[in-house]
């Protein structure tokens, strides 16, 4: 083979040249052994393999920037500058099987409930919220953002007649945090479905899915011996229903104008582990004061102080988010108003709501937060192949 190191054993006698080659060749390097599969019982695997030709393929580069087998760890920022490397560990691929086996449980349930994956764009003349955790990019001559979430296209489709649609796709905040949940470019799991009667509809969806693909992933993990398959706890619905207000008076602070922060959140999720013994709880009846800027959030219209929306949380810590969205025109365009929008800003949006639009509702399901949960990972970016954060373009 040309550009290769070629080695024949003579006659069962390993040429002297072999050892010299296997103890100068590097770690990592690439390698092609033909030879003999024999059982042997030194070997772990039972059996072992008594080469005939050795052909070097690759040659590694020295001195290695990252251990792939040593026992001693490297620190987060070392592994993520050559993750190539990294990615090579068993460890490490453990988390993407982990990631892939969630991925497709979710894709199956939903698919196998009537929903149809869509994909909806990613390069948007507005947010859906606005605000200022759009990343602007140059769009010829003019200015656009990188999408922060489907939310108003998946409203669209059901105005189009879709009725029951996913989406998993990239999704981009430009948060300046720079925390170990915190990334800026994440995968989301939007769901929106058509002729709902209520935020009860969705919840029981979303359990009930999110429990088979649980069950699929376990399985599918048990088949590959991945270790991540013990981790993966039992989800048994109905999951409990906090209100708003409840979590409020556990955490003493009844009636405060902003949304649970992190602390908040680990508070409430021991809380309701103690209470129901659940590690999946929904927080429900979300207040209007702290869903203001969602304007496309339905507001009760018994209880107009509080909307439909809720959060699915896992262990303290929010993985979902959504609710029974406002399908009717003039109090959508009031919303917007309230949220210091204006419904000019939204053209193509709205005009999805004057030609008619069922009640409808869905939400998003953080991905990378979920798997980081489900492994117990210390940081969130080991869960991204290659994660962006703030200061992290590259690789």
């Amino acid at each position: 083979m040309s550009g290769s190191t070629q080695l024949l054993l003579k006659k069962g006698v390993a040429d002297p040249a072999l050892f010299a080659l296997l103890a100068d060749l590097p770690r990592e390097s690439v390698v092609s052994v033909e030879g003999m599969v024999r059982r042997s019982e030194k070997s772990q695997r039972g059996f072992e393999l008594a080469p005939t030709r050795i052909d070097v393929i690759s040659r590694a580069g020295v001195p290695l920037p990252l251990g792939v087998v040593d026992k001693v760890g490297a620190d987060l920022d070392t592994r993520l500058n050559h993750r190539v490397l990294d990615l090579r560990k068993p460890a490490v691929h453990a988390v993407f099987e982990l990631r892939h086996a969630v991925l497709r449980g979710l894709r199956d349930a939903f698919t196998h409930r009537g929903f149809l994956e869509v994909e909806t764009p990613k390069i948007l003349r507005q947010g859906a919220e606005g605000g200022a955790t759009l990343f602007p990019v140059e769009y010829f001559d003019t200015r656009a953002y990188l999408a922060q979430s489907p939310q108003l296209y998946k409203q669209m489709l059901i105005g189009a007649g879709f009725e029951r649609v996913f989406e998993i796709a990239p999704a981009f905040r430009a948060e300046p945090s720079d925390t170990i949940r915190h990334i800026t470019e994440f995968t989301s799991f939007d769901v929106e479905m058509g002729y709902i009667d209520g935020a009860e509809d969705l919840r029981r969806l979303l359990e009930d899915a999110l429990t088979e693909t649980l069950a699929d992933a376990r399985a599918d993990l048990t088949r590959r011996g991945n270790p991540y398959a013990e981790k993966i706890p039992d989800a048994k619905p109905p999951f409990p229903r906090i209100p708003f207000s409840l979590a409020e008076e556990w955490l003493g602070r009844p009636g405060a104008e902003e949304d649970l922060g992190t602390e908040d959140e680990k508070a409430v999720g021991v809380q309701a582990e103690k209470e129901f013994g659940s590690p999946f709880y929904f927080i429900t009846d979300y207040p209007t004061r702290v869903k203001s800027h969602t304007f496309y959030a339905q507001r009760q219209d018994e209880h107009p102080e509080l909307t439909g929306y809720f959060d699915l949380d896992f262990r303290g810590l929010e993985i979902a988010s959504g609710g029974p969205r406002e399908h009717r025109l003039d109090r959508l365009e009031a919303n917007i108003r309230t949220a210091d929008l204006t419904p000019e800003q939204f053209p193509g949006y709205l005009e999805a709501f004057r030609y008619g639009m069922p009640p409808h509702g869905g939400w998003g399901f953080g991905v990378d937060r979920f798997v980081w949960m489900l492994a117990g990972l210390p940081n969130i970016r080991e869960t991204r192949l290659f994660p962006r954060d703030r200061y992290r373009l590259d690789p």
